[in-house]
């Protein structure tokens, strides 16, 4: 089973901007990307189909979150720009080895959270 592990969080600003990490242990054909913050359910934030790098995105991000990858390192990057206090959240990065989802059931490996907090 593929393990992940993402890193890349921290505090910033309103309007600053933050990289995760998510590398792989293993090829895996879709990483999805999620965010919970306290007392609400997980939220998928975006997804990518790693063979032909093409993400899909939330509508509460598009256009400010960007994800790419590096496909020799089993590594795909979240960059999170225009940041607001809305995205104050734990961060997590799942896969799954199948077509993409925004359903969080529908990943079977996921990272541990690494939180992103963004202050006024």
């Amino acid at each position: 089973q593929v393990q992940l592990v993402l890193s890349g969080g921290g505090s910033v600003q309103t309007g600053g901007s933050l990289r995760l990490s998510c590398a792989a242990s293993a090829y895996t054909s879709c990483i999805g990307w999620f965010r919970q913050s306290t007392g609400n359910e997980r939220e998928w934030v975006a997804y990518n189909y790693v063979d032909n790098d093409i993400p899909h995105y939330a509508g509460s991000v598009e256009g400010r979150f960007t994800v790419s990858q590096d496909k020799a390192k089993n590594t795909v990057y979240l960059e999170m720009n225009s940041l607001n206090p809305e995205d104050t959240a734990m961060y997590y990065c799942a896969a799954r080895n199948r077509g993409c989802s925004l359903t969080a059931q529908a990943y079977n490996s996921w990272s541990q959270g690494t939180p992103v907090t963004v202050s006024s």
